[in-house]
């Protein structure tokens, strides 16, 4: 799996990065995973014209002392499709920009 790996964070950082994942993105049902939907000008030409899959989002992990951004890029309503795929450089952007404003908005040190 591609992704963007943040570790070796302190444990009392944990629950100031879990509140801004619950204001910043949307809880997935397991715990510890969040999703974060793109807007739909990142999209690339396939997903935007398969319109019954979106949104489209990428899923972030908090864990004991990491947290991981995905570049996987899914959608809401189907696992399997040509849509679905690694991001592209600007959806990655995207994904790498929400990880370094949590970083600097949180002033973590990792």
């Amino acid at each position: 799996m591609r992704q963007y790996l943040l570790d070796e964070i302190r444990k009392g950082d944990l629950t100031r990065l879990r509140d801004y994942l619950n204001d910043h993105a949307i809880a997935a049902g397991l715990e510890g995973i969040w999703w974060v939907d793109l807007p739909e000008d990142l999209l690339s030409p396939e997903q935007f014209s398969h319109r019954d899959h979106h949104p489209f989002r990428f899923a972030v992990e908090l864990g004991d002392d990491f947290v991981r951004f995905e570049f996987l890029i899914r959608s809401r309503e189907t696992m399997r499709c040509s849509c679905i795929g690694y991001a592209t450089r600007p959806q990655r952007d995207f994904i790498l920009g929400f990880a370094d404003r949590l970083v600097e908005e949180l002033a973590l040190k990792t």
